[in-house]
């Protein structure tokens, strides 16, 4: 049984992943805190002092780490006797903080594929160009290393593997749809770190239709559905983590994400587009000094944690999944649900954040207890559904089906 917890980062996903693991800290164990900003870490921990979330007596220990320093966060991970690692910091620390677990044998979680922060939209499937190459040093270091375990990719990635286990004989289409209801009362800001939002949309737009890799523009290919809860809305067809290893993972020939957006969003992000203001690519001011455009912009807006508190409104986010069963033709929508101001009143994090912080310490549980704890490198359809929507049952994030027979949810018990 592994125990003792080490997060890496101090955003919004990873106050409500300290918030979750104090809530279980009497089988994750100790649990420490690490980012490039120690005050931010500190904060985080007084968060969780004050809303009393520890189950047992402890606290959460923080340090300061260049989680790109490999031998560092090696080193850390053994001062904290750490053999579970949660690594909800930037993209761009993955490959980092996976070599660090396998020297140390700890376990790796993380909730998004690697960046390269001189690259954007890389050649499909993503996984491949880094985290896959690891995967035989993994297995041979029997290193458990779970990839993309946020909410999507994480949780629609299990729906896919619960509708191919329980629900279709054959699956034709699984789309993804994520739809964000609420409202954070500022002019334009995103729910999560801008550089990685942006660079999401700015490159070329890749889908699995027909067993093939098929790329479009962003804002090219839109859909509306009449969802639960949120009611009807429109979404557009984007890139995203979870279709490389569910194209891989599963025999399904088309796999397509689709995000929400506003029609100011668009307009604003159209606009920063176009000035070249979203480019990753550095460029010298008049002045001679250089900078690049997209990080300036990251600067000037507002810090996504500091949405929380005036959010209101609920997210939508599930699998739409077409097939068979029985030789007749299905359709169903397993999704969930959840709510702003109730995740800000629990863990002090808005909907967005909290939906992708509450998998990864789910998953660390399946960990601890030797349910998931693999030796190997996985993303977690190749994982049992049930063990895990099981537990976000009883964490906070409910699943949901609609099918023939109406909405209900699903309970795994």
């Amino acid at each position: 049984m592994k125990k003792n917890v080490l997060i890496i980062g101090a955003g919004g996903v990873a106050q409500v992943v300290a918030h979750k693991c104090a809530q279980h800290n009497d089988i994750l164990g100790n649990i420490a805190l690490a980012s490039r900003t120690l005050e931010k870490c500190e904060a985080i921990a007084a968060s969780v002092a004050e809303k009393g979330s520890m189950k047992v007596a402890g606290q959460i220990c923080c340090f300061a780490l260049d989680a790109l320093d490999v031998e560092a966060t090696a080193s850390l991970i053994r001062e904290t006797q750490s053999q579970i690692v949660i690594n909800v910091g930037s993209a761009f620390v993955n490959m980092s903080v996976l070599s660090a677990c396998i020297k140390t044998g700890a376990a790796y979680l993380d909730t998004a594929i690697h960046e390269d922060p001189a690259k954007i939209c890389e050649t499909p499937p993503w996984y491949g160009n880094y985290e896959w190459k690891r995967k035989q040093e993994c297995e041979n270091n029997k290193t458990t290393a779970i990839l993309g375990i946020g909410f999507d990719p994480g949780v629609v990635n299990a729906y896919a593997a619960l509708a191919r286990d329980e629900y279709f004989d054959a699956i034709d289409s699984i789309d993804i749809i994520d739809i964000n209801a609420g409202s954070h009362g500022k002019y334009f800001a995103t729910n999560f770190d801008p550089e990685i939002n942006f660079r999401e949309f700015t490159g070329r737009v890749w889908s699995w239709q027909n067993r093939q890799w098929t790329q479009n523009r962003m804002f090219e290919i839109k859909r509306t559905d009449s969802l639960p809860v949120v009611g009807e809305q429109t979404s557009y067809m984007t890139g995203h983590d979870e279709i490389h290893s569910l194209s891989k993972n599963l025999d399904v020939p088309n796999i397509r994400f689709w995000m929400g957006f506003g029609e100011h969003y668009i307009n604003v992000f159209t606009v920063l587009n176009n000035l070249g203001l979203l480019s990753e690519q550095p460029v010298k001011t008049a002045e001679g000094q250089e900078v690049v455009p997209l990080k300036v912009v990251k600067a000037v807006l507002p810090d996504p944690s500091s949405l929380a508190p005036n959010y209101t409104g609920k997210t939508c986010i599930g699998d739409l999944v077409k097939g068979q069963k029985d030789g007749k033709e299905r359709e169903v929508f397993i999704y969930n649900v959840a709510d702003h101001k109730e995740a800000y009143n629990e863990v002090g994090s808005q909907g967005i954040s909290y939906t992708a912080g509450v998998p990864p310490v789910a998953a660390a549980l399946l960990v601890a207890q030797g349910i998931w704890d693999v030796e190997k490198m996985v993303n977690v359809e190749e994982l049992p559904p049930k063990p895990f929507l099981n537990l976000l049952n009883q964490m906070g994030l409910p699943t949901c089906i609609r099918d023939e027979a109406g909405e209900r949810p699903l309970n795994f018990s």
